[in-house]
């Protein structure tokens, strides 16, 4: 059984209008080279594709299957042709962007930023936001995708690994907090608790995703300064005012410049995955699908 893209679009044509005639006239054939190619999906099946009638032509349920599947092709001929189209022009368009406070300050930009130079027509439209709060905007089709921790629940989404996420405790090298915390390299949360806090803004993600975890130990954080970087978090950090918790790959950025004392926090929560989530990948356009292979590398 071998029908090609012509026998496809003729039988679309056939079904709409009703009329071999008119359906070999829209497929620019004439109504003997439309009926000869009708017979020869027939005789392939083995079974009739059309009822003949006084008023026209309808399909059979045979006919109905086929008619379904060749719209499908067709959909697809023409998704194929347009981003054929976007290479030759470049990519365009625009996308929403949902992460969480790991991910946009600490492996995000870079890796954007490598894909933006490389396509100037693509814009973003960026946000911070909590993980639970990305998979409900993605889920709802109100955001193309979302960075998450693989701690929330992401049912019903397809997901892929973007980055492996640690968060450390952080303490000046030589100072009150660090001698007071220890020397075995691992510490809890619930320690963590009982250290003034240096933290970030009460609207980051992170910010309240230990704000969460400290409530469940029972615990209010004691912030005394908020900030709206890891890095000024580190700076003041190492100077001495308190603890901080951060991603692993900022704290070990930061200790290239700065006397920190880097210590495992030895909570569960604490070890996680940084996740791409959509609703559907295929269902994405062409520059959006091009941008989740770009982060996954």
């Amino acid at each position: 059984m071998r029908f090609d893209l012509v026998d496809l679009q003729l039988f679309i044509h056939v079904v709409e209008t009703g009329s071999l005639t008119a359906g070999a006239a829209r497929s620019h054939l004439s109504l003997a080279s439309g009926s000869a190619r009708v017979r020869g999906m027939e005789q392939a099946l083995g079974m009739p594709l059309l009822l003949r009638g006084r008023r026209g032509v309808e399909a059979t349920p045979v006919g109905q299957t086929l008619l379904h599947h060749a719209r499908l092709v067709g959909q697809q001929m023409e998704k194929m042709r347009g981003e054929l189209g976007e290479f030759a022009q470049g990519l365009k368009g625009q996308l929403r962007l949902l992460c969480n406070t790991a991910a946009l300050s600490e492996f995000l930009p870079e890796a954007l930023g490598a894909f933006l130079d490389r396509h100037p027509n693509i814009s973003v439209d960026l946000e911070e936001r909590l993980s639970d709060d990305i998979v409900k905007a993605v889920s709802q089709g109100l955001a193309d995708m979302g960075i998450v921790s693989d701690s929330v629940d992401m049912r019903g989404l397809q997901t892929f690994l973007f980055r492996p996420d640690r968060l450390v405790v952080i303490a000046a090298a030589d100072g009150v907090h660090h001698r007071a915390l220890g020397e075995q390299g691992t510490v809890d949360f619930a320690s963590v608790l009982e250290h003034d806090f240096i933290g970030l803004a009460d609207d980051s993600a992170m910010q309240q995703y230990l704000g969460l975890h400290a409530a469940r130990a029972g615990r209010p954080l004691k912030v005394r300064v908020r900030l709206r970087s890891f890095d000024a978090v580190c700076r003041m950090v190492a100077s001495g005012v308190g603890v901080s918790v951060v991603p692993l790959a900022a704290a070990r950025r930061c200790q290239q410049t700065m006397a920190l004392r880097c210590m495992e926090l030895s909570d569960p929560w604490s070890v996680r995955n940084l996740t791409i989530c959509v609703r559907q990948f295929g269902e994405l356009p062409l520059y959006a699908r091009q941008l989740i292979e770009h982060l996954k590398a």
